[in-house]
């Protein structure tokens, strides 16, 4: 990959992030690698700062280390610029952010000599309607969530996809997620698997008090709305567990895949989705004897 300069992002917060960020740093330096970091984390490591819009003009791509938060974080902040992103954990689960600390260097440079591949990950777009106006238009990466407050009560949903009723779910709260989220909220709440070029939008209700309540799969071009009936006030509209917006009673949320924008994620060889499946969920961990059956 030719590229001016490789960014770098990372979790702040975490002292292991800004060890392997420091690391990264010092690597790049070492080698005439041109890396550069926005005024935040240039902070932190007490080295040179680029403006914002700056980084975002200059960088070729951009490393991200943290957890699967940092690299949604990491997402927000170049959405709509193409410069795609690898993810080095240090975190917990590492769906996302999917690069070994122990080998952060060697993976940079694999990345510059042109080993790698790059994956367009859609994201969810939503729009907030209060009355006749547009609040809100909020885009994630994993997922947009309705849910109620603190209160031990149901809140009435109904669901609408290209202007016509599908249903009302009385439930906790509702998932609008990516394929990318699939394996994130909306798996918590009995959501398929669905991997990330599949391009579809996946609704699952949180808790639903009915039987029938079912997680769907919408078409790549279904525009669904979620309307909350009643009057309940507590309710929070999240983008990606992050962000937070409050929903008044009258509100509806229009919903759907960005047919614009998208994130860029960068894999390396060897590494697929299904190993990544297969060791994040132990699939396969408890294997079938062949002894016989047992009598």
């Amino acid at each position: 990959m030719t590229v001016q300069s490789i960014g770098l992002l990372f979790n702040t917060q975490k002292r292991v992030a800004i060890e392997v960020a420091q690391r990264v740093l010092t690597w790049g330096r070492e080698r005439g690698v041109p890396i550069l970091l926005p005024p935040h984390e240039a902070t932190v490591l007490g080295a040179p700062e680029t403006s914002d819009e700056a980084w975002r003009q200059m960088v070729g791509f951009a490393i991200v280390v943290g957890g699967d938060g940092t690299f949604l974080r990491a997402a927000r902040y170049v959405l709509g610029h193409p410069i795609p992103l690898y993810g080095i954990n240090v975190g917990r689960l590492g769906f996302l952010a999917i690069g070994d600390p122990d080998s952060a260097e060697a993976d940079i440079q694999s990345i510059l000599d042109g080993r790698y591949s790059i994956q367009n990950r859609d994201c969810v777009r939503g729009v907030v309607h209060r009355g006749n106006r547009q609040v809100h238009e909020l885009h994630a990466l994993n997922d947009l969530v309705i849910t109620k407050g603190s209160f031990a009560r149901s809140v009435d949903l109904e669901l609408a996809v290209a202007g016509q009723t599908v249903s009302y779910f009385p439930a906790d709260g509702m998932i609008v997620s990516t394929p990318t989220g699939s394996t994130a909220y909306a798996l918590s709440a009995g959501g398929p698997i669905v991997p990330p070029h599949v391009p579809c939008l996946l609704l699952a209700p949180i808790c639903a008090h009915t039987l029938y309540a079912r997680p769907m799969i919408l078409g790549k071009d279904d525009v669904a709305r979620i309307t909350p009936r009643g009057d309940h006030r507590e309710l929070l509209l999240t983008q990606d567990g992050q962000l937070g917006y409050e929903l008044l009673p009258g509100d509806h949320i229009q919903v759907r895949l960005d047919p614009e924008k998208t994130v860029q994620t960068i894999s390396l060889p060897n590494r697929t989705y299904y190993d990544l499946l297969r060791t994040k969920l132990q699939w396969g961990q408890c294997g079938f004897g062949g002894g016989g059956n047992e009598g």
